[in-house]
Protein backbone atom coordinates (compact mmCIF):
# COMPACT_ATOMS: atom_id res chain seq x y z
CA UNK A 1 0.00 0.00 0.00
CA UNK A 2 1.15 3.26 -0.87
CA UNK A 3 2.43 5.53 1.93
CA UNK A 4 4.51 8.15 0.50
CA UNK A 5 5.90 10.15 -2.43
CA UNK A 6 9.40 10.80 -2.79
CA UNK A 7 11.16 13.08 -5.46
CA UNK A 8 14.42 15.04 -5.99
CA UNK A 9 12.44 18.56 -5.49
CA UNK A 10 13.48 19.43 -9.41
CA UNK A 11 10.93 21.57 -11.28
CA UNK A 12 8.83 19.34 -13.67
CA UNK A 13 8.14 16.00 -12.88
CA UNK A 14 9.95 16.45 -9.10
CA UNK A 15 8.11 19.23 -8.35
CA UNK A 16 4.71 18.12 -9.99
CA UNK A 17 4.26 14.74 -8.27
CA UNK A 18 4.88 17.04 -5.09
CA UNK A 19 2.56 19.26 -5.50
CA UNK A 20 0.06 16.36 -6.15
CA UNK A 21 0.68 14.96 -2.72
CA UNK A 22 0.61 18.09 -0.95
CA UNK A 23 -2.06 19.29 -2.24
CA UNK A 24 -4.05 16.36 -0.75
CA UNK A 25 -2.18 16.32 2.44
CA UNK A 26 -0.33 12.87 1.09
CA UNK A 27 3.11 12.29 2.88
CA UNK A 28 5.66 13.34 0.81
CA UNK A 29 9.49 14.22 0.92
CA UNK A 30 12.44 12.88 -0.69
CA UNK A 31 16.73 14.10 -0.96
CA UNK A 32 17.55 17.28 -2.96
CA UNK A 33 21.16 18.50 -3.48
CA UNK A 34 22.80 20.48 -0.85
CA UNK A 35 21.68 24.23 -1.09
CA UNK A 36 18.37 23.10 -2.06
CA UNK A 37 19.41 23.94 -5.90
CA UNK A 38 17.46 23.49 -8.69
CA UNK A 39 16.73 25.19 -12.13
CA UNK A 40 14.30 28.14 -11.08
CA UNK A 41 16.90 28.78 -7.86
CA UNK A 42 16.39 27.03 -4.37
CA UNK A 43 13.59 25.12 -4.39
CA UNK A 44 11.13 26.39 -1.88
CA UNK A 45 10.71 25.37 1.75
CA UNK A 46 7.12 24.24 1.33
CA UNK A 47 8.84 21.13 0.04
CA UNK A 48 9.61 18.98 2.50
CA UNK A 49 12.70 17.13 1.07
CA UNK A 50 15.98 17.29 2.65
CA UNK A 51 18.97 18.44 1.78
CA UNK A 52 21.85 15.62 0.93
CA UNK A 53 25.30 17.42 2.13
CA UNK A 54 27.69 17.97 -0.15
CA UNK A 55 25.58 16.41 -2.71
CA UNK A 56 24.80 17.32 -6.69
CA UNK A 57 22.18 16.20 -8.74
CA UNK A 58 23.62 12.79 -9.01
CA UNK A 59 23.99 11.96 -5.43
CA UNK A 60 20.72 13.13 -4.94
CA UNK A 61 19.02 11.08 -7.64
CA UNK A 62 20.94 7.82 -6.29
CA UNK A 63 19.70 7.94 -2.79
CA UNK A 64 16.03 8.80 -3.90
CA UNK A 65 15.85 5.31 -5.56
CA UNK A 66 17.91 3.61 -2.72
CA UNK A 67 15.57 4.95 -0.02
CA UNK A 68 12.38 4.08 -2.16
CA UNK A 69 10.80 1.05 -2.34
CA UNK A 70 10.52 1.82 -6.38
CA UNK A 71 10.30 4.70 -9.12
CA UNK A 72 8.06 5.99 -11.63
CA UNK A 73 9.64 7.42 -14.13
CA UNK A 74 7.41 9.60 -16.44
CA UNK A 75 9.11 10.73 -19.71
CA UNK A 76 8.74 11.95 -23.24
CA UNK A 77 9.96 9.53 -25.81
CA UNK A 78 12.61 7.92 -24.21
CA UNK A 79 14.11 8.78 -20.92
CA UNK A 80 17.72 10.85 -21.53
CA UNK A 81 19.70 12.51 -18.86
CA UNK A 82 19.38 12.54 -15.51
CA UNK A 83 16.15 10.27 -16.07
CA UNK A 84 18.22 7.62 -18.12
CA UNK A 85 20.60 8.08 -15.03
CA UNK A 86 17.72 7.23 -12.85
CA UNK A 87 16.70 4.18 -14.30
CA UNK A 88 19.82 2.97 -14.57
CA UNK A 89 20.12 3.37 -10.56
CA UNK A 90 17.40 1.31 -10.22
CA UNK A 91 18.88 -1.23 -11.97
CA UNK A 92 21.79 -1.37 -10.61
CA UNK A 93 20.21 -1.42 -6.78
CA UNK A 94 17.57 -4.07 -8.15
CA UNK A 95 14.78 -1.83 -7.56
CA UNK A 96 11.27 -1.71 -10.00
CA UNK A 97 10.91 0.94 -11.96
CA UNK A 98 7.96 1.59 -13.91
CA UNK A 99 8.61 4.38 -17.51
CA UNK A 100 5.69 6.11 -18.79
CA UNK A 101 6.23 7.83 -22.15
CA UNK A 102 4.25 10.64 -21.45
CA UNK A 103 4.03 11.28 -25.44
CA UNK A 104 1.98 8.35 -25.72
CA UNK A 105 -0.31 8.08 -22.27
CA UNK A 106 -2.63 10.08 -20.92
CA UNK A 107 -2.61 10.72 -17.01
CA UNK A 108 -5.40 8.30 -16.13
CA UNK A 109 -3.64 5.45 -17.93
CA UNK A 110 -0.56 6.28 -16.23
CA UNK A 111 -1.82 6.33 -12.98
CA UNK A 112 -4.28 3.36 -13.38
CA UNK A 113 -0.37 1.64 -14.85
CA UNK A 114 1.54 3.11 -11.61
CA UNK A 115 -1.06 1.60 -9.80
CA UNK A 116 -0.80 -1.59 -10.83
CA UNK A 117 2.84 -1.47 -10.37
CA UNK A 118 2.88 -0.17 -6.92
CA UNK A 119 0.20 -3.42 -5.84
CA UNK A 120 2.93 -5.34 -8.10
CA UNK A 121 5.71 -4.39 -6.04
CA UNK A 122 4.12 -3.88 -2.57
CA UNK A 123 5.88 -0.18 -2.80
CA UNK A 124 5.17 1.60 0.36
CA UNK A 125 7.06 4.76 -0.87
CA UNK A 126 7.46 5.16 -4.36
CA UNK A 127 10.18 7.56 -6.18
CA UNK A 128 9.06 9.78 -8.99
CA UNK A 129 11.52 11.04 -11.38
CA UNK A 130 11.77 12.70 -14.80
CA UNK A 131 12.76 15.48 -16.72
CA UNK A 132 12.80 18.75 -15.52
CA UNK A 133 10.16 21.75 -16.83
CA UNK A 134 12.92 23.54 -19.16
CA UNK A 135 13.50 20.45 -21.13
CA UNK A 136 9.81 19.29 -21.11
CA UNK A 137 7.24 21.84 -20.95
CA UNK A 138 4.34 20.27 -19.26
CA UNK A 139 6.03 17.92 -17.39
CA UNK A 140 4.97 19.38 -13.87
CA UNK A 141 1.16 18.90 -14.79
CA UNK A 142 1.65 15.60 -16.12
CA UNK A 143 2.93 14.25 -13.22
CA UNK A 144 0.78 16.66 -10.47
CA UNK A 145 -2.22 15.23 -12.47
CA UNK A 146 -0.66 11.33 -12.26
CA UNK A 147 0.25 11.66 -9.18
CA UNK A 148 -3.11 13.37 -7.69
CA UNK A 149 -5.09 10.44 -9.17
CA UNK A 150 -2.60 7.65 -8.05
CA UNK A 151 -2.97 8.99 -4.08
CA UNK A 152 -7.09 9.68 -4.09
CA UNK A 153 -7.27 5.75 -4.48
Amino acid sequence: MLKKIVSGGQTGVDRGALDAALGVGFPCGGWCPEGRVAEDGRIADRYPVTELASAGYRRRTRQNVIDSDGTLVICFDAPTGGTLETVRFCDRFKKPVLVIDAAATDPPAAAALTAEFVKAHSIAVLNVAGPRESTRAGASNFSRAVVAILVAQ
